[in-house]
């Protein structure tokens, strides 16, 4: 991206998981940064990041912070995009929000790049970034939705630990040592650290994400179902989610039904998604070929794979889906987004 225009870029929850995931990005693909402002809460406020090479000291957000910064990337949790977003937009800043703020907002582009890129122009100073376990199932189901039309989703998904941020990481790793040296675990954190039940997440699996809301639905399980629907903009879309959290670091697995409109072939629909910008096919059953969270880790793409035809219903498909929840899930997809607004800018 040389040759461009430069930008001053605001990091918000710049010492957060997600944050130094962005902060790694802008530096790795070389955004076109002419002052690169780190912001977080007051407690880590003074701390001292590198960004190419340079110390950054780490400044507490506040309305002020955003004067003359062009580009904000929030992940900070809800409650600050909610108090700081409009504040940044007042002050000519256009936000892309990781927080589940502004997801559902009419006025507020909810944008996977390679699903609904031309969405970004809608913005009004705010771009909302989809939830990690919804952006790797929509950037999956795109190119099928498009040959084929899509009536239902059913989706299970098994999510890693560090969607729930670095002490839920913390956590899994000290339960496991607790049990293997024949102690019994202490959950303080998972599933909800605001709820008062926890539970061991070491060697287990626990189906809740979030809060439940009054229909016996996670939060996390609304989001997919809300957010696909918007983000494909088609409310007659059936969709339905069980998210579950597993002792696992890094990337969220998804087990996908999906019903098709029209008839298709298995191999073409493999080829469909092997062409498809940001996703690779990963489906060898012959050799055991399919994604995996771990080899998933750390990448950029989205991996897919168990591709198959269902057995009761000759219109729908079986897929397994994997990625990076910190990378395509947060930090990669947001930086796409920063990317594209500062190429439009040129």
């Amino acid at each position: 991206m040389s040759n461009q225009k430069l930008f001053n870029v605001a990091v918000v929850g710049a010492t957060g998981a997600v944050g130094e995931q962005i902060i790694r990005l802008l530096q790795e693909r070389n955004f076109p940064i002419n002052e690169l402002k780190l912001l977080s809460s007051a407690r880590s406020a003074g701390s001292k990041l590198t960004f190419k090479g340079k110390e950054i000291v780490v400044q507490e957000a506040g309305p002020d912070s955003f004067e003359g910064v062009d580009i904000a990337l929030f992940s900070a949790g809800g409650d600050v995009s909610r108090a700081l977003v409009p504040e940044a937009v007042k002050r000519g800043t256009i936000c892309i929000d990781n927080t589940s703020a502004f997801r559902m907002d009419p006025e507020t582009p909810l944008v996977v790049p390679e699903v609904n890129i031309d969405k970004i122009n809608e913005n009004k100073g705010v771009i909302a970034n989809p939830n990690c376990s919804t952006i790797q199932m929509v950037q999956t189901l795109k190119p099928l939705y498009d040959r084929y039309g899509i009536s239902r989703i059913i989706v299970s998904t098994y999510q890693a630990v560090s969607g729930a941020g670095a002490r839920a990481i913390d956590e899994m790793l000290r339960q496991s040592g607790e049990v293997l040296a024949g102690r019994t675990a202490q959950p303080q954190i998972l599933p909800v650290s605001s709820l008062p039940v926890k539970h061991q997440i070491a060697f287990n699996a626990i189906p809740q994400i979030d809060k439940f809301v009054d229909n016996g639905f996670t939060y996390e399980e609304m989001k997919m179902i809300n957010e696909t629907k918007k983000i494909l903009g088609d409310e007659s879309l059936e969709v339905t989610a069980t998210c579950v959290r597993i002792p696992v670091v890094y990337g969220h697995s998804e087990s996908v039904y999906v019903e098709l409109k029209q008839d298709f072939e298995v191999e073409e629909v493999k080829r469909l998604l092997s062409e498809a910008p940001g996703l690779v096919l990963v489906d060898n059953p012959a050799e055991q070929q399919y994604p995996l969270a771990t080899e998933a880790a750390g990448k950029l793409d989205t991996f897919v794979g168990r591709v198959r035809r269902d057995l009761s219903n000759p219109r729908a498909l079986n897929l397994w889906i994997v990625s990076d929840n910190l990378l395509k899930g947060a930090a990669w997809n947001a930086v796409q987004i920063a990317e594209y607004i500062a190429i439009e800018q040129q």
